[in-house]
């Protein structure tokens, strides 16, 4: 029976197994208030581990409401107990903490060299307790909000291509979900260096993984980046008919996105055609007020 058990452990050890909390399930990232309800209800019957995760949850739908202090507040709370706690936890915990004090989240203007400070020796410590357990997928996590902390494009290439690295050496689903955003990610830090081919090969690989995975807004928003790359490469009609295509399909999905008519304006300006590039500029300014 020992031999057993002691090989069971062994499995999900080797395997980063995650809690017995299923956090996709309970997160809908576009309304944090209904995830922090839903966070609150399963820690009303979560034990052991499981409550300082989903506590680490909580706090991160503080996070995405830009209430930081109130963030911070929730891990405060549970920081002493989360140090006799599993990898699990520590890494989230870590993980979260970062991002109170730099992400997609925060005004660049607000970030200082302390916060970038804190923010990175959070994510490192994610990174060790992660990768020493073999949470892949946490280490990907934590890997990726880097590029909020090292800001120039080379860098973030470089974390971008770090985290494919752990990807493509795993085999644990909670890595692989993550390799088409940062395959978009790598392609996003070459476009800003300039190194377009390179970038339209990450976009092409971001497009595949999400026809994969039945994702439309990940598809329109490959196509997106796709498009991009060649308005700056001069194929206008084709970028021109790609975001005309996405337009159409962004209405009926009933998601606008000013981003898209930021493009067709460029691209109508190119063409010589102001009134058209001025009905897509006005279009995007009503979208962001």
């Amino acid at each position: 029976m020992l031999r057993i058990v002691l090989a069971i452990l062994s499995t999900i050890a080797a395997t980063g197994a995650m809690s017995a909390v299923n956090l996709s399930a309970l997160w809908d990232f576009s309304n944090p208030a209904v995830s922090e309800h839903r966070f609150r209800d399963a820690l009303k019957s979560a034990v052991g581990d499981d409550r300082l995760i989903i506590q680490t949850q909580i706090a991160r739908t503080f996070m995405l409401r830009n209430d930081f202090a109130a963030a911070r507040n929730v891990l405060q709370a549970i920081s002493s107990d989360v140090a006799a706690a599993g990898a699990e936890a520590k890494a989230r915990y870590w993980l979260e903490l970062g991002r109170t004090h730099a992400s997609h989240r925060h005004d660049p203007a607000t970030q200082t060299p302390e916060s970038r400070r804190i923010a990175r020796d959070a994510f490192s410590t994610a990174i060790k307790i992660s990768r020493e357990a073999k949470l892949d997928g946490l280490t990907v996590d934590a890997l990726h909000m880097f590029v909020f902390v090292d800001t120039a494009p080379a860098d973030q290439l470089k974390w971008n291509e770090e985290a494919l690295a752990v990807i493509a050496a795993s085999e644990q689903p909670d890595a692989k979900r993550w390799e088409a955003s940062i395959s978009s990610n790598a392609g996003e830090a070459l476009y800003d260096l300039g190194r377009h081919d390179e970038a339209m090969n990450y976009f092409r690989r971001a497009l595949f993984l999400r026809k994969q995975s039945d994702d439309p807004r990940g598809v329109r928003d490959a196509y997106w980046h796709m498009a991009r790359v060649l308005r700056i490469q001069g194929h206008i009609d084709d970028a021109l008919a790609i975001q005309l295509r996405l337009e159409r399909e962004s209405d009926v999905a009933q998601q606008p996105r000013d981003y898209i008519y930021e493009e067709l304006q460029l691209l109508y300006q190119a063409k010589g055609d102001a009134s058209r590039a001025r009905e897509y500029e006005q279009r995007a300014k009503a979208l962001q007020h």
